[in-house]
């Protein structure tokens, strides 16, 4: 998504679990362009998969 004040924003689908979002995940990010927002992102998956790395291993 892109607001009126020209920020990109990015929300998931699916939550993280309680754990992933208590180590510091957010499942909402924005940034100035599509480039740190994707970097935005990545982090916070990075997050997740250190907290919860059985779940990521099983897929």
């Amino acid at each position: 998504m892109r607001s009126d004040a020209g920020r990109f924003w990015a929300t998931r689908e699916r939550p993280f679990s309680r754990a992933v979002e208590d180590a510091g995940a957010h499942r909402t990010v924005d940034a100035d362009d599509l480039v740190k927002l994707c970097q935005a992102i990545a982090r916070q998956e990075s997050i997740a998969e250190r907290t919860r790395p059985s779940l990521w291993m099983a897929r």
